[in-house]
């Protein structure tokens, strides 16, 4: 009689104790875990709306689609950036206010070209590479909700970014972006209302 294993406790033969512990005494595991839930809970958020239609999830391995998660809604397809927050950068600083940062950047460096014609080597992430970033904020109280910016709203590298001169910045993100919640512009809860001004 045959028998197919439903989950990945049973297929590795652990407890979800055991495999709690083995991600907790190895914190790049559970980053690198928690990045990929998050990304997933993003996909589950978007999947409940009625004009989000071929929801798809990019190849990671694929250099040439930026963003994690693409969609069509109301006949536009949208690419949306997966992030999530820098556990140790998380501060309560009141009863439900938080701040903390995110990495927002490639998964390595690559060769852009800008729309200035500078060809750049660089972690950062271009303008227009991708439409909405969608932040977990699960480390503020370990609730699952998001927070999503516009592409073009994002900062741009500051001053002491050395290897970006002045005039490519404007086209390229800033790495680390400070966020807080309640949240501040440009940052919103309700991503709809971002996807309607775009179209």
């Amino acid at each position: 009689e045959s028998y197919t294993m439903s989950t990945i406790l049973e297929k590795w033969q652990i407890t979800a104790e055991e495999l709690t512990k083995i991600v907790e005494d190895n914190p790049s595991l559970r980053g690198f875990m928690f990045g990929y839930v998050s990304e997933y809970k993003a996909r589950t958020y978007f999947n409940r709306h009625e004009d989000v239609t071929n929801l798809m999830k990019y190849d990671d391995h694929d250099r040439t689609s930026k963003g994690d998660i693409s969609f069509h809604y109301k006949g536009r397809e949208f690419r949306i950036e997966a992030k999530s927050l820098q556990t140790n950068s998380v501060i309560n600083v009141g009863k439900n206010s938080w701040k903390g940062k995110f990495q927002c950047d490639a998964s390595d460096r690559r060769e852009i070209t800008l729309p200035n014609g500078h060809t750049v080597n660089t972690t950062c992430l271009a303008v227009g590479e991708f439409d909405i970033v969608a932040v977990s904020l699960y480390a503020f109280g370990d609730q699952w909700r998001f927070a999503f910016a516009k592409n073009s709203d994002l900062p741009h590298p500051g001053s002491r970014s050395r290897n970006v001169t002045v005039e490519d910045r404007e086209y390229l993100i800033k790495t680390l972006i400070d966020i807080s919640w309640p949240l501040k512009a440009p940052f919103t809860t309700d991503v709809y209302s971002l996807l309607d001004s775009m179209i």
